[in-house]
């Protein structure tokens, strides 16, 4: 279990390096004025074939057809959760803030899935929230209200909350949709067909996404961001996804295991801070910011290296 363990988070912190685009490149696209439902349903309709063509080639769609037609209702549910809540809240977000800080507040998935847990746990070894991993989550949202501090002169009430709120949202709707796909299928699709089942899912929350931008005559979007999105779906959709969901899955009976490989998305905040430095601003943060990531990386540590 232990080299399942350290694989897994080594597989998590790669994810979290490609994962980190999605924040970079949102946030790129809302400086420049993009449309967030775009920035959104662009990335998963990128997504969709490429995900098809990957599991058509590996001989294994019928296998994926058949788990659909089991629990249709099951599919189409949790992956609007894991997929269209999580990722239609973030990119509005994106609007509000800078990337890293958006990163930072995601932090609060991983206590989102210690709570969750408890909830859902269906065989695993641990019932109960760890009380260690209780701890060093504390230390991951006192640095995210650290940083959420470092901003509060620069934004008013309002906009740190609309740049917040939705975060949280999606901090939740990703592990509570992810393990509920985990528990529905129980090892028999691979990451691959799992992420194309969602994909095709959640297809009905993108289509209506986009006839409501497409009803308020927003127009299609620019060439620049549909390029932006096509990234984002290669770095973040495709890459990071398939890492971060291998790595779950590998660990998917270990409660404890599980929440380390969640914890390695803290270092989602460090990637995103060095990108925004290279694109964005030349301007370093403050000492509350770097108190803040100080704190959330500390914290990611810790339930890293917990037995």
């Amino acid at each position: 279990m232990t080299s399942n363990k350290n694989q897994a988070v080594l597989l998590g912190l790669l994810s979290a390096l490609f994962f980190s685009f999605t924040f970079i490149f949102n946030r790129l696209m809302a400086v420049n004025g993009g449309s967030w439902i775009w920035s959104a349903s662009l990335r998963f309709l990128w997504m969709l074939p490429i995900f098809f063509l990957i599991v058509f080639w590996r001989k294994n769609l019928g296998q994926l057809l058949k788990e659909l037609q089991r629990h249709p209702i099951q599919w189409l549910l949790w992956s609007t959760v894991g997929f269209g809540l999580f990722y239609s809240t973030l990119t509005y977000a994106a609007a509000y803030g800078p990337s890293w800080l958006i990163a930072g507040t995601w932090q609060i998935t991983i206590v989102a899935g210690l709570l969750l847990s408890p909830l859902l746990s269906q065989g695993t070894q641990t019932k109960g929230i760890p009380f260690s991993s209780f701890l060093y989550s504390a230390l991951i949202l006192l640095g995210i209200g650290m940083m959420q501090l470092s901003q509060a002169e620069n934004l008013s009430i309002k906009e740190l909350g609309t740049g917040t709120l939705p975060v949280i949202v999606a901090a939740f709707a990703f592990p509570l949709g992810n393990r509920k796909m985990m528990q529905l299928v129980d090892g028999r699709l691979d990451a691959y067909q799992r992420i194309l089942g969602m994909l095709i899912g959640s297809l009905p929350f993108w289509i209506l996404l986009v006839c409501v931008e497409w009803a308020g005559g927003q127009g299609l979007p620019s060439s620049s961001q549909a390029l932006q999105t096509l990234a984002v779906a290669i770095s973040s959709g495709l890459i990071a996804t398939a890492l971060f969901f291998s790595a779950t899955n590998q660990v998917r009976k270990d409660e404890k295991s599980l929440a380390a490989v969640e914890a390695t998305q803290a270092s989602e905040v460090v990637f995103s801070l060095i990108g925004e430095l290279v694109i964005f601003s030349p301007v370093f943060p403050g000492y509350y910011t770097l108190a803040g990531i100080g704190l959330v990386v500390l914290g990611m540590l810790l339930h890293s290296r917990k037995n």
